[in-house]
């Protein structure tokens, strides 16, 4: 399953965040970034992946917010599949947390 149109909006919502580039990703579909960092990406309108520290990873999966990743599942990545219209909110939610993670990463590198 799928939800039509939720590439477009995803990348809409993203591309309206400071700094977030959107490009075509490695392995299909598309990369939202950070400078040289990878927030997430889509494939299609029916899944997107996202990269967390291992932690927040374990308690989005523990909340249901997601599931381990399809191909990586010990990693920090997760898995968001889109199969009703109200998951492509839930997605970008999911993509402005992993953006405000990178956003404080990023800022202490830069005090150090």
């Amino acid at each position: 399953m799928s939800v039509k149109g939720a590439q477009e909006s995803i990348t809409k919502a993203m591309t309206a965040l400071a700094g977030v580039t959107v490009a075509p990703h490695r392995f299909g579909g598309v990369e939202y970034g950070i400078g040289k960092r990878e927030i997430g990406h889509i494939h299609g309108d029916h899944m997107v992946d996202m990269p967390f520290p291992k932690k927040v990873r374990d308690e989005i999966v523990a909340a249901g917010r997601a599931q381990p990743h399809h191909l990586l599942p010990e990693t920090g990545w997760v898995s968001f599949y889109l199969r009703q219209e109200d998951d492509v909110e839930k997605a970008i939610t999911l993509l402005y947390e992993s953006f405000e993670i990178a956003q404080k990463q990023k800022s202490k590198k830069l005090e150090v």
